[in-house]
């Protein structure tokens, strides 16, 4: 098994980081992306369950953890997606791809199939959308009503705008601070220790540029007409009851545009399922995995 942290270059030059575990020589590559002010790091609960069987690849979306801070003129989910192609042209040319994208992630591979339907038709064995959305982010954000969520709204691009957001490296250096509401907006019922430290310190660590410079995509965000090119892809909906940033209306969503998904629900969990779910998120992949693999065998 080989192990290896490095950068890629996107196409415009950004360097991401990447980290690679699992055989290099494996039938299947995995590539996860991670969500909005998050990083590759929500992700190795689930990767270390996948890395004996699967080269596995985790990246930091362009602005976020160890990839380059950028200008938020770069900060959307079609650029996202050509970040995705890069790292796959760069990092697994060939083979058959096991995607999965928790958050914006999700929404990274969906913007993937509308950029680039060769890549997805011709390589893309399995995908798994995890507490993710289609669409419709604005409405009812937070579980809040339309005058409530106009305040919010209007307050948060108060703060955007202000110097001492324009001039804050990172969210927070105390991590601590941030808990109770990492707690109450990303994590469901009784989250352990392990997964509010992790999802806290991640969160800390985004610079504040990046929380503000994503906004916009995310409110743009509509791709329920790409779900279609997924159709033939065994595919995997996952998604905790008690999100509330990517609720359960959104999954539901999803799975009404792509019916021939296999959604699951989690009880009790919130957004962040690959750290609160790690074992239920791995295994669904897995099934996944191993799938392409069986497919890759017979083609063989």
């Amino acid at each position: 098994m080989t192990a290896d942290a490095d950068t890629v270059d996107a196409a415009d030059g950004t360097p991401l980081h990447i980290e690679g575990s699992g055989p290099a020589d494996a039938d299947v590559t995995v590539v996860m992306a991670h969500g909005w002010t998050l990083d590759s790091r929500t992700w190795e609960p689930v990767a270390r369950r996948l890395d004996a069987r699967a080269r596995v690849l985790r990246y930091d979306h362009r602005g976020h953890g160890r990839s380059a801070p950028v200008d938020p003129s770069t900060m959307t989910i079609d650029q996202l997606a050509d970040d995705m192609a890069a790292v796959v042209a760069d990092r697994a040319p060939t083979g058959p791809l096991v995607l999965a994208g928790h958050s914006m992630g999700g929404m990274t591979i969906m913007a993937l199939a509308e950029r680039h339907p060769s890549l997805v038709a011709d390589r893309v064995a399995g995908v798994a959308l995890v507490a993710t959305a289609s669409g419709g982010l604005t409405e009812r954000a937070f579980g809040l009503g339309p005058q409530a969520l106009a305040r919010v709204t209007a307050a948060e691009q108060r703060l955007y705008r202000s110097s001492r957001w324009t001039r804050r490296e990172h969210l927070s250096a105390v991590p601590a601070l941030l808990a109770p509401g990492i707690r109450w907006l990303l994590l469901g019922a009784h989250p352990d220790r392990a997964a509010v430290r992790l999802t806290t310190r991640v969160l800390a660590d985004c610079r504040a540029t990046t929380v503000s410079g994503f906004r916009p995509t995310l409110d743009a965000h509509e791709r329920d007409a790409a779900l279609a090119r997924f159709a033939t892809v065994p595919t995997t909906i996952l998604a905790g009851a008690l999100d509330r940033l990517t609720p359960l209306r959104a999954a539901r969503r999803i799975h009404e545009g792509l019916p021939s998904a296999e959604l699951t629900i989690f009880p009790g969990a919130g957004h962040m399922l690959p750290v609160e779910r790690a074992a239920g998120t791995a295994e669904r992949i897995v099934g996944l995995l191993d799938a392409a693999t069986r497919r890759a065998h017979s083609a063989a």
